[in-house]
Parts: C-alpha cells; structure tokens; sequence
C-alpha cells in the first residue's frame, strides 16, 4: 500500500480544470500539498494535450486559486491530480485553507520542509 507524505483534507469545493482551450467545471473531493482528488469533468477527455489548470473556487470567500496539474490517476468517476507548479499567492491560500482544516500547524510545518526538498531535488 501506498504511503502518503502529505496530508490530505476533506474539501467539498467547486472548481474548474482548464486546458488551453476549454474549461471543465468540476468538484474537488479532497487536496494536498501535492494535488488534489476531483470528481470526472463532463466532457473531459484525460488525453488531452498540454498542460491542465486547476483552478479552485472558495466559497466562503471572494478569492480563487490555482495549480499547474498534471493527471496522475484515474478511477471510475474521481481524477487524481499531481502539483507540477503553483504561484506564491495560490501556495498561500492552499497553505492556509490545509492549516485551518488539519487543526495541526506542525505537521503543516514538517509537510512544507519535505515539500521544499523536493523542490530542491
């Protein structure tokens, strides 16, 4: 089995994953550091070329955010989505919506360390 390095929180929210020409409206499910799980857009092919923008729509405030994506599963009616690249605003709005949901600021903290090794690697 699998082992996850980055936590995943339960997020019921609406978003839009778009390719060069067209926007797909979709749910996420839940989201990570790394990606996020969504529901299967209506008329979504996964083979589309170039690349994928997810961009995610808080409700509960009058901003979005949004991530360079690429699709790293799919499963019946959910996609999985891996990270390749965010913008230092969206990172933020990520961060704080995960910090608020995990209810554990150090486990963010470790996950963000581990995040930038990555990056460095």
């Amino acid at each position: 089995m699998e082992q996850r390095r980055f936590s995943r929180v339960n997020f019921q929210g609406k978003a839009h994953l778009e390719t060069a020409a067209q926007s797909y409206p979709t749910e996420v499910l839940d989201i990570s550091l790394k990606g996020a799980l969504i529901s299967v857009p209506v008329g979504w092919k996964p083979d589309v070329p170039g690349p994928l923008v997810l961009r995610v729509h808080l409700s509960d405030y009058p901003l979005d955010f949004s991530m360079q994506v690429s699709v790293a599963h799919q499963h019946n009616d959910v996609v999985g989505l891996h990270c390749d690249k965010i913008d230092l605003e969206s990172a933020g709005h990520l961060k704080r919506l995960i910090e608020l949901n995990l209810g554990d600021s150090q486990l963010l903290s470790r996950e963000l360390s581990e995040l930038s090794v990555d990056d460095q690697a």
